[in-house]
């Protein structure tokens, strides 16, 4: 099971609009200020859910337009979610979030036309986020449905190898959902965000044996539901978006005793808001003064001004997405755009950003994927 299927515990929401800009602040960025560095671009979307994505397509940019141009798709690539570069930029590796989840790889030597290498099994239900581990050895994975994080070796040419380990998360007072795996800004640490056990484990991974040991369980306010978190550039602190309250969690990070501790919470919606209110994405901007997360119900970027070297923000503006439940937003490279990827409406919208005040634009077009989920520069 995909998407919203595989979240009974949220109970059923409904299918919010487009959505409008909430107490916004909206930048008045040229809708031609985005650049097309080389480079192929990745989407995600799944093959089982209805309506029928792709998998994984490959696009482009050209010239200086925002839009993206879809190339192909790549087949036999189902449910495709989550994605990660090998450092050399020669291999790509994929979740498949299936409910016998696996993870694939696929060669990059042409990267508008990703070949597959091989796929290994996740060792549980429905991975939902991986990331490749700066050693360039492993590639970590997060299992959503059955709580767990998975190690896979990365051999020779960039095939995966059998897990070298399978950690069990457990929720006191719901099924755990490990929904993202994490290496920290030193390199020295793996954290994993986990949505039902409302807690963001740290571990230390033994590059000789694959194994992960347990650092530190955070253990955030009950029904939380941490979902992602995004380190601040200057490595000292992290932010944690919740997904069953709209709020995000500013944590210090020491990461030289492995340890998370909560500063400040602060909320992703203007007040008095009501409806459908569950975060999806969570990301930086390169120099550190803006953090953004995406609210599906709402369908809006919310900006965040950073203060006090990391420690503080403060939410700046809510902006419609021009989406219906935006599950993923991303920076392209230069920091000059925003995709998103609206999962129910099966559309990636592209805002532009403006640089001095960190905020988006209004809504500069769109490009038609079923059921998509995230969008990735190479």
């Amino acid at each position: 099971m995909t998407g919203l299927n595989r979240r009974s515990f949220l109970g059923a929401v409904g299918a919010a609009g487009l959505g409008t800009a909430l107490g916004s602040t909206v930048a008045s960025a040229s809708t031609t200020e985005c650049y097309a560095e080389e480079g192929a671009i990745f989407v995600s979307s799944y093959t089982s859910s209805p309506p029928v994505g792709n998998g994984l397509d490959v696009a482009h940019r050209t010239g200086t337009a925002p839009a993206l141009v879809r190339d192909r798709t790549i087949p036999g690539i189902k449910d495709a979610s989550w994605f990660d570069v090998s450092a050399d930029r020669k291999t790509l590796y994929v979740t498949n979030e299936a409910t016998a989840g696996t993870v694939s790889a696929l060669s990059l030597a042409d990267p508008a036309n990703p070949k597959p290498l091989n796929t290994k099994s996740s060792g549980g239900e429905a991975p939902t986020h991986l990331s490749v581990h700066p050693s360039q050895k492993y590639v970590l994975a997060a299992n959503y449905s059955t709580g767990t994080v998975v190690v896979l070796p990365i051999l020779a040419g960039g095939k995966l190898g059998d897990r070298t380990d399978l950690v069990q998360h457990v929720g006191a007072e719901r099924a755990a959902h490990a929904h993202q795996v994490v290496t920290d800004p030193s390199g020295q640490w793996v954290l994993s965000v986990d949505l039902g056990a409302d807690s963001v484990y740290v571990y230390q991974l033994d590059l000789a044996t694959g194994k992960l040991k347990l650092r530190q369980q955070l253990k955030l306010p009950s029904g939380a539901g941490p979902r992602h978190l995004a380190f601040h550039p200057n490595g000292k602190y992290a932010y944690v978006v919740g997904e069953l309250r709209a709020e995000v969690t500013v944590a210090s990070w020491d990461a030289a005793q492995g340890k998370l501790t909560p500063v400040k919470v602060v909320s992703a919606i203007p007040a008095g808001s009501t409806g459908d209110q569950f975060p999806g994405e969570i990301t930086v901007s390169a120099d550190g003064r803006f953090v953004y997360a995406t609210v599906r119900g709402p369908n809006t970027i919310a900006t965040f001004s950073v203060t006090g070297d990391g420690a503080s923000i403060t939410r700046l503006s809510s902006v419609a997405t021009g989406g219906n439940w935006p599950r993923h937003l991303t920076l392209d490279p230069a920091g000059r755009c925003f995709y998103v990827s609206n999962q129910r409406s099966g559309t990636v919208t592209w805002l532009p950003r403006d640089a001095a005040t960190g905020l988006p634009g209004t809504v500069a077009g769109s490009l038609a994927i079923p059921s998509v989920n995230s969008v990735r520069f190479l």
